[in-house]
């Protein structure tokens, strides 16, 4: 049973979840999260600690984001596009239990007031921004770090809340562009 409540887009997300682990879960039911959830999610978090797992894709972000504004101190749990891959859609409702299994053993853990230990010149160095491939090299070093797809701003503040190393980043960099890819 996983000690922490995971937060989860819908029920087909929750149903996903529970064919891969023993674990209660919150439903946002979508982007629009009403303020009741927010409430309950805060509750959990107090008395069981939260866990993040929205879809790859630009509303799960959002409510990432929101989610992870509200309540503070939260963990995250990151699925690539390919991993949440659906005939029509992307989701949690479509990876495998394995997957999911990962994911959740990969979980990072949000530090409020982090010290950076990567900063703004290691992403340039590394061509993470102000690159022509940028975008694509962010995508790649996202899934190999475990905290998915972001712009450059973005990418840049979940290194600092999900305290990425600089050497766990530049680890990633060299694979990328030793074209080792994903693990």
């Amino acid at each position: 049973m996983i000690k922490e409540v995971i937060v989860v887009e819908g029920k087909a997300d929750t149903v996903a979840i529970r064919r891969a682990v023993e674990a209660d879960t919150i439903e946002t039911g979508g982007s629009a999260i009403g303020e009741d959830v927010l409430r309950r999610i805060e509750i959990a978090q107090k008395r069981r600690g939260v866990i993040i797992f929205t879809d790859p894709d630009h509303a799960g972000e959002r409510i990432r984001k929101i989610v992870a504004a509200r309540v503070k101190g939260c963990k995250h749990a990151f699925l690539t596009r390919e991993e949440a891959e659906g005939k029509r859609n992307l989701g949690v409702e479509y990876a495998s239990p394995e997957v999911i299994r990962r994911a959740l053993d990969e979980v990072r853990s949000e530090m409020e007031n982090a010290e950076p230990q990567v900063t703004w010149s290691d992403l340039i160095d590394a061509g993470l921004i102000v690159h022509p491939q940028a975008a694509k090299r962010r995508e790649e070093v996202g899934k190999l770090l475990r905290i998915g797809y972001a712009n450059g701003k973005q990418f840049y503040k979940r290194c600092v809340s999900l305290q990425i190393t600089r050497e766990e980043l530049l680890g990633a960099v060299r694979q990328v562009d030793n074209g080792e890819g994903q693990p």
